[in-house]
């Protein structure tokens, strides 16, 4: 395991509960947030870790499938 996985894995679960409620709610500018909090404490490494492998496989179906929709809209503009 590399460093970067075993950081990953030391971290609490309760960083991660947050997250978890910030996408149930479908509060995605929460989400952002905390995300952007993690990667300030842990960095961004760490961070791809946790969501690939802790937080994503977490989520039903629905949840991931509005994450993905969120996350594709913040880059465009309507004009």
């Amino acid at each position: 395991m590399t460093s970067i996985g075993t950081a990953a894995t030391q971290i609490p679960v309760s960083a991660v509960i947050p997250m978890l409620i910030a996408i149930d709610n479908r509060d995605y500018l929460q989400f952002k947030e905390l995300e952007k909090t993690f990667v300030d404490q842990h960095s961004v490494e760490v961070w791809q870790d946790v969501f690939n492998f802790r937080l994503l496989p977490a989520l039903d179906q629905q949840s991931k499938k509005w994450l993905l929709q969120a996350w594709c809209s913040e880059g465009f503009v309507n004009i």
